[in-house]
C-alpha cells in the first residue's frame, strides 16, 4: 500500500471543482494510504471530522505565485518546511499535487530535497495564465518536466498542454472528473419541491457554478427576451456566487428580464441535487473570454446524472461532458441568439427532452461514475510502476 501525500490548497468544504475532484477520487482509493494537506477554509474542522480521508490543514498559497525572486523563494521554502513538518510521521512515498503552481512547485522542492516522486494535475484554464508570465511559464515547465505522471481533465486540456510544454505530454493521461451516480439520481417532477424553489408553473433552465464571465450567465440573460416570446412561462435559475453578480443583475435590469432571473446563491449539496432534479434543462453557456475557458465542467455531468439534458458552450473541455444531439447540445455561446434558439427548440419538444435526459443518465453511469474513474486514477498514479499511458 503506497503512502501518498496529496497537496491541495482548494479542498472541500471550500467550493471549487479541482478540490472536489481530488476528494471524490482519493476517498475511493483502495490500495493507497492517503494523507491530504489541504488549505484552510470556513467549516473545515467539521468537514474533516466526518471525512474518511486523513486531512491536515495548512496554508499552501504563497500569495504571489512567483517563486524565482528572493521573496518568492523564501515563501516557498517556508511552505515546504511546513509540509515536511506535517508529513514527518507519515513518511510519504509519493506526492500528488492538485495544481501546477503552487502545489507542484512545492512538490518539486520536496523531490529535490528528499527524492520523493510526484504527480501533477492540470485543469486547463491555468495554462493561459502561466503562459502570460515568463516567470510562471518557466516554473510550470520545470514542474511538469520533472513530474512522474501528469493527469489532465479533458482532451482539450491535453491539447493545450502539448502546445505549451510538449515534453510533458508523453507522461499525461486524460481522466475526466465524474459524478456520484448514487447521489445524483433522476427524480419525478415534484410540484411541492418546485413550489419551495419558486418554480411553480415555470419552465426552468438552470445554471450552477461560480459567477465568472467565462460561464456565460450574461449571454443567457441576454437571450431571455427572445426565449420568452416562444415560452412565456420561462425562468432562468442561477446557483452560485461570485464577482459577476452585480453586473449580471444590471444586465437583467437593462434587458427588462429581472423578474425572469432567480439568483439562488450558494446552496447545500443536498439542495443542489433537488435543483438538478427539478429543472427542465441544464445549461452552462460557457465561452472563452480573454484566454479564460472552462477546463471541463463537472456540473454538466452532475445534471446529466440526474437525467437532465445539458446545453454546453463549444469552448474548452465542456463539450467532452456530453454527446451533441444525444445527451445534450453543444452551442456557440458567444451570441445570445444561438442560446435562445437552442433553448427554445429543446423546451418546446418534451418528448425529445425526456429521451435526451434518459440517454444522459445512462452515459453518466457508464462513463463518469466516480468508482470507475477512481480505479483508473489510482492505477495510473502508481509512481513506482511503468506508466501505461500509451495503452489508454
Amino acid at each position: 500500500m503506497t503512502r501518498t501525500l496529496v497537496l491541495s490548497n482548494v479542498f472541500p468544504p471550500r467550493v471549487g471543482g479541482s478540490g472536489r475532484w481530488l476528494w471524490e477520487l482519493y476517498r475511493r482509493f483502495t490500495d493507497s494510504d492517503v494523507l491530504v494537506v489541504a488549505g484552510p477554509c470556513q467549516g473545515d474542522q467539521a468537514f474533516d471530522d466526518k471525512s474518511s480521508l486523513k486531512t491536515v490543514r495548512a496554508r499552501l498559497a504563497p500569495g504571489d505565485l512567483g517563486g524565482l525572486w528572493p521573496g518568492g523563494r523564501s515563501r516557498y521554502a517556508a511552505l515546504r518546511k511546513e509540509v515536511l513538518r506535517l508529513a514527518s510521521d507519515f513518511q510519504p512515498e509519493a506526492v500528488h499535487a492538485c495544481c501546477v503552481i503552487p502545489e507542484g512547485w512545492i512538490a518539486l522542492g520536496l523531490q529535490k530535497r528528499l527524492g520523493i516522486p510526484y504527480a501533477c494535475y492540470v485543469h486547463g484554464e491555468e495554462i493561459a495564465v502561466y503562459r502570460q508570465s515568463r516567470e510562471l511559464s518557466w516554473m510550470a515547465r520545470r514542474v511538469l518536466r520533472s513530474a512522474s505522471r501528469v493527469i489532465v481533465n479533458s482532451h482539450n486540456t491535453l491539447t493545450q498542454l502539448r502546445e505549451a510544454w510538449p515534453e510533458s505530454a508523453s507522461r499525461a493521461v486524460v481522466i475526466h472528473p465524474g459524478v456520484d451516480t448514487s447521489v445524483y439520481v433522476p427524480a419525478d417532477r415534484d410540484d411541492e419541491q418546485r413550489s419551495e424553489l419558486g418554480w411553480s408553473g415555470k419552465k426552468v433552465v438552470l445554471t450552477v457554478g461560480r459567477l465568472q464571465r467565462r460561464k456565460g450567465h450574461d449571454k443567457m440573460i441576454e437571450a431571455i427576451a427572445e426565449i420568452t416570446r416562444a415560452i412565456p412561462d420561462f425562468l432562468y435559475a442561477v446557483v452560485g456566487a461570485g464577482e459577476e453578480r452585480p453586473r449580471l443583475e444590471r444586465i437583467a435590469q437593462e434587458h427588462g428580464v429581472a423578474d425572469r432571473v432567480q439568483f439562488c446563491g450558494e446552496v447545500t449539496d443536498a439542495r443542489l441535487v433537488q435543483y438538478f432534479q427539478q429543472c427542465d434543462l441544464f445549461a452552462l453557456p460557457n465561452r472563452t473570454v480573454n484566454g479564460d475557458f472552462e477546463g471541463f465542467g463537472m456540473v454538466l455531468v452532475e445534471a446529466q446524472s440526474c437525467g437532465k439534458p445539458a446545453l454546453s458552450g463549444d469552448s474548452g473541455g465542456a463539450p467532452e461532458t456530453l454527446i451533441d444531439g444525444e445527451t445534450g447540445v453543444v452551442v456557440d455561446c458567444r451570441e445570445a441568439g444561438n442560446i435562445a434558439a437552442a433553448v427554445t427548440e429543446m423546451l418546446n419538444d418534451p418528448e425529445r427532452l425526456s429521451a435526451v435526459g434518459a440517454a444522459a443518465r445512462r452515459r453518466a453511469v457508464e462513463v463518469f461514475d466516480w468508482a470507475r474513474l477512481a480505479n483508473d486514477a489510482e492505477s495510473f498514479l502508481k509512481l513506482d510502476e511503468p506508466s501505461t499511458v500509451g495503452a489508454r
